[in-house]
């Protein structure tokens, strides 16, 4: 049983979260059926500044929550404790088509072997990942000890003088850093809640969104240590000679948390 899309939790109500999950839907015991769950309940409402857009794939029309559901059913069914990565927010190439983190719809085909019945984009954070995964051990092995989603859970884009879209982030104004504020916070609490290990919690982005999670979690106490590695993104675009030393060093500190 699934939480029915059509409902909303109340903003700011987040510490609800575990009895719906686990009174109203008691036969929710993997963590496939949380995540689902989770995505269901996504919703921004609130007031975005001039020329911002939120992203939400789940809504949307488009296949995101089809297939990211066959996604966390093939890898997530199960009650193996995992670690939180968190990124920045979802992109238009890769969770903002495919409804995962850092799987774009080619590496959905390719690596998972999932069908994904839509455009063909191409992430260079995801095939950064994806070449870190396999490195790791493989797919099933990555997905059975960590879950990777964003410090927000969806994305945002503006939209230029040219009249076309690009991906923005949550903290690239302080205004939409403060209207996505509250955001934030219910769903790091509602991802903990699905029942993810708190002694660590990985950050990717060494920059601003190191420096935002970190001050969060000083006042919110969500996990005893962040472990930060640097983004995905800026390893391909400006270091990508250097991209196993990378995938090295992510595995490293990853070893460090297996379970």
């Amino acid at each position: 049983m699934l939480i029915d899309p059509g409902y909303q939790l109340v903003p700011g109500f987040y510490f609800l979260y575990p009895f719906f999950l686990n009174k109203l839907v008691p036969d929710m015991n993997t963590f496939a059926d949380r995540i689902i769950a989770f995505n269901q309940q996504l919703e921004f409402t609130g007031a975005l500044p001039p020329g911002i857009s939120i992203m939400n794939p789940f809504k949307e029309s488009g296949p995101a929550m089809e297939v990211s559901t066959r996604f966390y059913r093939k890898y997530y069914s199960d009650a193996h404790p995992r670690h939180l990565i968190l990124g920045i927010n979802p992109g238009r190439f890769g969770s903002g088509m495919t409804g995962v983190s850092f799987t774009d719809p080619k590496r959905m085909i390719a690596q998972c072997q999932i069908p994904f019945p839509g455009p063909m984009t191409h992430e260079p954070s995801s095939e950064y990942v994806y070449d870190m995964i396999n490195a790791f051990g493989g797919i099933p092995e990555f997905y059975q000890q960590f879950y990777i989603h964003s410090v927000c859970p969806l994305g945002f884009t503006i939209t230029g003088s040219n009249g076309k879209e690009t991906n923005y982030n949550y903290y690239d104004t302080p205004v939409l850093q403060k209207v996505a504020y509250p955001f934030i916070i219910e769903n790091i609490q509602k991802q903990i809640d699905i029942g993810f290990e708190t002694d660590v919690c990985f950050c990717f982005g060494t920059g601003k969104n190191e420096a935002f999670l970190r001050k969060l979690n000083d006042e919110k106490q969500f996990f005893k240590q962040i472990i930060a590695l640097e983004h995905p993104r800026y390893i391909m675009q400006y270091k990508s000679r250097s991209k196993q030393d990378y995938i090295d060093k992510y595995i490293w500190e990853f070893n460090k948390v297996l379970l």
